[in-house]
């Protein structure tokens, strides 16, 4: 922050309290005239309505303490904490600071718990029921937002219970997709094949899964997927997992919206293309908690 403003906002909140202090003060006493003070009827502010009269008296004491402690509390927090502009306040307190030191804290304590499974094989974690736990309850933590609680996906996020693998479902492979993430692109073939040729090539792909389609234009549409899709599925339709390519033959569609027919979801993918991204968590958890959500995904699909 500039010195012009941080000056600025101290002398916008030493004037706001210096005028709450003046205000509440300058109201405690109400003056009284001498036919009132002999009379003892309270004075009125001279507005009238439907008959009733507004007093002009001051606050109830409790009121009038209430908010002069109000002001006494914050003059005592501008000096401990951060507030006035630049000033940190003689505490030096941050909110970097705070979260070092929960974080420290955090680690001293949880941080030999992970560190057990360190030396463990995602395989043997997927076998051990504690490790499973703890990786469960990563899962919930981290993935649910996306994969769902029950792992099984939802559109354009992929099911984690099947053995349906984008980049391949190998324990290894699974613990380096979670760390270093992922990043799936189909491009838009709207411009290219025009959009008979999008309609025809959908066709086609719904064929290769045993869909209902319609086989004049699946047959018009081969051509094109040889020609413009073969490099990524392969010409099989089967796929590519070095790309994260999905398999076209086996029903599981990750872009499926049930809302509508299957062929037009299929169609937007070619039309318009699909940009799909899975985060990097190496950043943000240890390797240890990794490796604990990695063997928790790789049990939902091991054979027992």
């Amino acid at each position: 922050m500039s010195t012009f403003w941080s000056i600025w906002i101290s002398v916008i909140t030493i004037i706001v309290l210096g005028g709450c202090t003046w205000l509440l003060l300058a109201n405690r006493n109400v003056e009284l005239s001498d036919d009132q003070a002999h009379s003892g009827k309270a004075p009125t502010t001279g507005h009238v309505y439907d008959g009733i009269e507004e007093y002009d008296n001051p606050l109830p004491a409790w009121w009038f303490w209430s908010f002069l402690l109000s002001v006494i509390f914050s003059v005592v927090y501008l000096v401990l904490f951060p507030g006035m502009g630049n000033f940190k306040g003689v505490l030096n307190w941050t909110q970097e600071n705070q979260w070092q030191a929960e974080m420290d804290k955090a680690e001293e304590q949880y941080g030999p718990i992970y560190a057990q499974f360190a030396n463990t094989s995602v395989t043997e974690l997927a076998r051990d029921p504690i490790a499973l736990k703890m990786g469960q309850r990563l899962f919930a933590d981290n993935c649910a937002i996306c994969h769902g609680i029950d792992a099984n996906g939802s559109h354009g996020f992929p099911n984690l219970a099947d053995k349906d693998w984008l980049f391949g479902g190998e324990p290894e492979t699974i613990e380096a997709t979670i760390a270093h993430g992922r990043q799936g692109a189909m491009p838009a073939w709207g411009e290219v094949i025009g959009e008979e040729g999008v309609v025809n090539v959908s066709e086609y792909v719904l064929s290769l899964s045993g869909e209902e389609h319609d086989a004049e234009q699946a047959a018009a549409g081969k051509a094109v997927f040889d020609a413009t899709c073969t490099t990524c599925h392969g010409p099989d339709g089967k796929g590519m997992q070095a790309l994260g390519a999905p398999n076209l033959t086996d029903k599981i569609w990750v872009y499926r919206d049930h809302r509508y027919p299957l062929r037009l979801s299929i169609r937007h993918s070619v039309r318009s293309g699909r940009n799909g991204m899975m985060p990097a968590q190496q950043d943000l958890l240890r390797p240890e908690k990794i490796r604990l959500l990695a063997s928790y995904v790789f049990s939902l699909t091991a054979d027992d």
